[in-house]
C-alpha cells in the first residue's frame, strides 16, 4: 500500500522504484488543496479526488453547508451535481468538457497521471515534489496556459473504492445547467 503521509520534506525527484510504483496505481483517493489561475477562471478550493483506472474519476468540492459539487466521470460520460442548487450538468468525459466545467483542460486519465507523478505530453510544464510514495505538491501549466497547483493533504493508493463512488449522483427533479452556469455554481464564494 502506498500512502502520502509523513513530515519529511518533499523530494524533487523520487527513487525510480517509488515513481514506477506510483505510476502503476490502479486506484487513488486524496484530500487536496487546489489553486487554478487561468484566462477565464481563478479558484482556490479544497477537494476530495478519487479515481479507478482506466477512466473513472470523482471530484467533490465541499461548501459551507455541504457538498457544493460532485463530479463523476465514468466511461465516456461526465456528470456534475450541485446539491445545494438542485442543478446538474452532463457532458462527455473528455478534456474539453472538464475545461468548460472546472477550468482544467485534461481528460480523466490525464488527471490520474498528474496526481501520480506522470506528466501528460500535452502539459506545457509539470513539476512534482514527492512524499514517501506519491506526489505531495504538483505544479502544472495546462495546455491552455492555466496554472494548476495541487497540494495533497492525505492520499491512499491503492484506495478501496466501491462501485457507488463512480455512479451518477442522485439528481431527480434537478434543473439542467450548461457548462458556464455549472462553473459559476461551484466557483462562487
Amino acid at each position: 500500500m502506498l500512502a502520502a503521509a509523513g513530515c519529511a520534506a518533499p523530494l524533487a525527484v523520487p527513487p525510480a522504484t517509488v515513481a514506477d510504483a506510483a505510476r502503476r496505481v490502479a486506484s487513488y483517493s486524496a484530500s487536496v488543496e487546489v489553486s487554478l489561475r487561468g484566462k477565464d477562471v481563478r479558484a482556490r478550493t479544497r477537494a476530495l479526488v478519487a479515481f479507478r483506472r482506466p477512466g473513472d474519476l470523482r471530484i467533490e468540492i465541499p461548501g459551507p453547508t455541504g457538498l457544493r459539487l460532485v463530479a463523476v466521470a465514468r466511461d465516456d460520460r461526465l456528470w456534475a451535481v450541485f446539491p445545494a442548487d438542485r442543478a446538474i450538468y452532463a457532458g462527455a468525459a473528455r478534456a474539453e468538457d472538464l475545461e468548460a466545467l472546472l477550468g482544467v483542460a485534461l481528460a480523466p486519465p490525464e488527471v490520474m497521471d498528474l496526481l501520480t507523478g506522470v506528466a501528460s505530453p500535452r502539459l506545457r510544464a509539470y513539476r512534482a515534489r514527492w512524499g514517501a510514495a506519491l506526489p505531495r505538491q504538483i505544479e502544472a501549466t495546462l495546455p491552455d496556459g492555466a496554472r494548476l497547483k495541487v497540494t495533497v493533504a492525505a492520499a491512499d493508493a491503492p484506495a478501496t473504492l466501491g462501485q457507488a463512488a463512480f455512479t451518477e449522483a442522485p439528481h431527480e427533479g434537478y434543473r439542467t445547467v450548461d457548462a458556464d452556469q455549472a462553473r459559476a455554481l461551484w466557483s462562487r464564494r
